[in-house]
């Protein structure tokens, strides 16, 4: 059975997350607090000195991003639509691959298009695949995007990082797990009844259709986090050209909303079960999005010792107020 176990002490909501029981603290307050590092930044200054030498550029592309061996791509490069994979220089896997979204250099949240993003997903299951057939022990694929510098995004050209590991991350474990511990206490799968439950209260439900359903987190990680919990598949390697494109669909509706509130940085990760075997019977391929700064000369980080020391997310918004504004771009 889902709990939704919060308790609020004075103004400050502590929240557990239904399935892993981490804290999270609300206090809606704290986004009016003064943050006397933030300047008003030109962003169209540091997007033009960017492009001058940007390596993903398609002038550069060629000559400056490096090749995959011919095991893993005949041409070098895995090219679908304006996508180009191609190995990380600098990686933090033994399989990093970089790809980029866009000819374009600077895309604003409101600029990528539903093809884009599916034409990238597509070429990530290529490399999946492609990895996979010349090493059988990278069975762990994750998807990640960071956009603009507060994320941790070095390069303003629009782009995600693919990995192919021979291991779960501690997350992606710790949510296989206690995943499991759910099944096999009720013999039902906790993603499915999260979906029901959020569904039943509409309080952080924002949307679902046959391949995915779109809510806010209970128990936010980060700020603004928007969930996407696909319906019967628990891997990236099983998502059919169906689920991608409403995936993409609905990516760029959430884009467009966080552009309406003010966003202009986020991250994205995805948190997919080992390709090998299917385990959809207790656990579905979800992902999460959640906001950064808003990039500028000298921001305000939302990463603190909390996060990073504790492992407890301090938070200051309310997941039922961002459904609200999330809802009318599904319309």
């Amino acid at each position: 059975m889902i709990e939704f176990r919060k308790v609020i002490r004075d103004v400050v909501e502590y929240r557990y997350d239904p399935l892993t029981s981490e804290q999270t603290r609300i206090n809606p307050a704290r986004a009016k607090r003064a943050k006397q590092a933030e300047s008003d930044v030109d962003l169209r200054d540091i997007i033009g000195k960017s492009r001058v030498n940007c390596a993903f550029c398609p002038e550069r592309i060629e000559e400056k991003t490096p090749e995959f061996p011919k095991e893993i791509c005949v041409e070098g490069r895995i090219r679908i639509g304006e996508t180009v994979i191609f190995p990380n220089l600098n990686p933090f896997g033994k399989h990093h691959g970089v790809g980029t979204i866009s000819k374009k250099h600077f895309l604003d949240l409101d600029e990528f298009a539903h093809g884009m993003l599916r034409d990238n997903l597509n070429a990530t299951k290529n490399y999946i695949f492609s990895v996979h057939a010349n090493d059988k022990e990278a069975v762990w694929p994750l998807w990640l995007w960071n956009y603009m510098p507060p994320s941790a995004g070095s390069i303003i050209h629009p782009h995600v990082q693919v990995l192919v590991e021979t291991e779960p991350t501690p997350e992606q474990n710790k949510l296989l797990e206690e995943s499991f511990r759910y099944y096999t206490e009720g013999r039902r799968n906790y993603w499915k009844d999260l979906v029901e439950e959020e569904r039943k209260l509409d309080e952080r439900y924002i949307a679902s259709n046959s391949s995915l359903s779109v809510i806010a987190g209970f128990a936010p990680r980060g700020f603004n986090e928007i969930q996407f919990i696909f319906s019967g598949i628990s891997s990236l390697a099983e998502l059919s050209l169906e689920q991608i494109d409403d995936f993409a669909d609905y990516l760029t509706k959430v884009l467009h909303g966080y552009k309406e509130i003010g966003i202009g940085s986020f991250n994205l990760a995805t948190y997919s079960s080992s390709i090998e075997g299917k385990q959809d019977h207790f656990y579905w391929l979800n992902a999460k999005l959640i906001s950064r700064p808003y990039p500028k000369g000298v921001y305000t980080s939302d990463n603190g010792p909390m996060e990073r020391l504790h492992d407890i997310w301090v938070v200051d918004t309310l997941p039922e107020e961002l459904s609200k504004k999330m809802k009318p771009f599904f319309r």
